[in-house]
């Protein structure tokens, strides 16, 4: 009987049946949807591995870098500079950053699933004068319809009610100077690498001393040019208004940068951002009267004008202005510091938000309030990552680190290398800025 299942081997060898394998690749008829279909998400791949690891493009949508990066460019970003940063929110929709096309604000990715903060090494690290792009680090809450304005300058504006109400009103300026009441919309949450994106020139690095005296920048002890196309706000007053038309054609100073009015006493003024080198000369014109540069001094935001601080680090305890800020040393990985109730402001965000720590002042420990870090009496701490200081080159016209604080290496995207293209929103392309390097 065990020899009856062997018949079979006799016939498989001397059959004239031959396998030939699966139809060759090559051979099959493909339609031409799939074909399509099948180019379509080869590119879209290979578009999305080089723009997450090697280069990636971005535009210039504000005048925050003026006249160094203009409104218009689009650049090309180094992911390499730096180190690629690994996806912390892979599942998204391809060629997007935190919104669908088409909507106001419906999230292009998925926030069920994602990774923890990892990066490939690159070739350095941020260096003072680099063009640095990076995401908002107050960007992890964004109010729907104020996508522009800072979330916490927002409620320390009108109260954490009132921005999260959805239906709550806050006033919004137009374009052309009306105001009107808008809703809200409620509140947005974003991870880090989906918060918004910035460019501003990094000025001081971990473990940096800076401070600001009279619009002069400080690190170290020592005084930081600005680059020759930065800007200040410079205050004229006038005989007669300027020709705008002029001004665009001899200086590139476009309409929308220039402010000019009435005082109440019927003095007639000019506000203008623009460089050291072209005020000298906007001074010597016959409608000018005199030019003063913009210097606000420490206290400015104080009392009741404002009503709430701008400025880093947003505590009624620091009389800090734009023009007028500091000292202040950049938290550095591994350095420690002494943590003390007068500091603390200043490194609040960093260690409760930027390295996840729970922090609170406990009261019951009578008039020697103590500071709790993960529940536990600290007297110092250790920062875990390098943190930098950002600013814009139009000193007047950015929101950068001196009203928002240090910006974490987890949030850098990479290095402006490249201005690919241009195109001024009055004259066109700018033919002479087209494949330039970024300074």
């Amino acid at each position: 009987m065990t020899f009856l299942p062997w018949w079979k081997v006799p016939q498989t060898v001397f059959a004239q049946n031959t396998y030939v394998g699966p139809i060759p690749a090559e051979k099959r008829k493909r339609g031409m949807l799939g074909q399509w279909g099948d180019a379509i998400l080869f590119a879209v791949i290979v578009a999305t591995v080089f723009r997450t690891y090697t280069f990636e493009a971005f535009t210039i949508p504000t005048p925050s870098m003026e006249k160094s990066l203009l409104v218009g460019d689009y650049l090309f970003v180094s992911k390499l500079s730096y180190g690629p940063r690994l996806p912390m929110t892979p599942i998204t929709f391809p060629f997007t950053h935190h919104t669908l096309p088409f909507t106001a604000s419906t999230p292009s990715f998925v926030s069920w699933f994602s990774q923890p903060y990892r990066r490939l090494p690159g070739f350095g690290t941020p260096q003072r004068g680099d063009a640095v792009v990076f995401n908002f680090p107050e960007g992890d809450a964004v109010v729907a319809n104020f996508q522009n304005q800072s979330y916490y300058q927002l409620v320390r504006q009108y109260g954490r009610a009132k921005v999260m109400n959805p239906d709550a009103a806050l006033p919004e300026q137009q374009p052309d100077g009306r105001t009107m009441m808008k809703p809200t919309g409620g509140i947005l949450t974003r991870p880090i690498d989906k918060q918004e994106n910035y460019i501003k020139r990094c000025v001081a690095i971990a473990g940096d001393s800076i401070r600001v005296t009279h619009g002069q920048l400080y690190v170290n002890g020592q005084p930081q040019g600005l680059a020759s196309t930065g800007q200040f706000m410079y205050e004229f007053v006038l005989k007669q208004p300027f020709n705008e038309e002029r001004l665009k054609e001899r200086f590139d100073i476009s309409a929308s940068d220039i402010q000019q009015g009435t005082t109440q006493d019927g003095t007639l003024m000019a506000w203008i951002p623009t460089s050291q080198s072209v005020a000298v000369q906007l001074e010597k014109f016959d409608v000018v009267v005199s030019m003063t540069r913009q210097d606000h001094e420490m206290g400015f935001y104080d009392g009741d004008r404002y009503g709430v601080r701008p400025i880093f680090p947003n505590n009624d305890n620091f009389h800090w202005s734009e023009d007028n800020f500091g000292p202040l040393w950049i938290p550095k990985a591994g350095s420690s510091i002494p943590l003390t109730l007068e500091n603390l402001p200043l490194y609040e965000r960093a260690i409760r938000v930027y390295e996840g720590h729970d922090l609170k002042v406990d009261p019951s420990a009578g008039s020697g309030r103590q500071i709790l870090i993960d529940g536990s009496p600290v007297t110092s701490y250790t920062f875990e990552q390098d943190y930098y200081w950002l600013m814009g080159d139009n000193r007047h016209r950015s929101q950068d680190s001196r009203f928002w604080g240090f910006v974490p290496f987890d949030h850098v995207v990479g290095k402006a290398v490249l201005v690919w293209f241009t195109k001024d929103p009055d004259t066109g392309i700018r033919w002479k800025r087209l494949f330039t390097l970024v300074r």
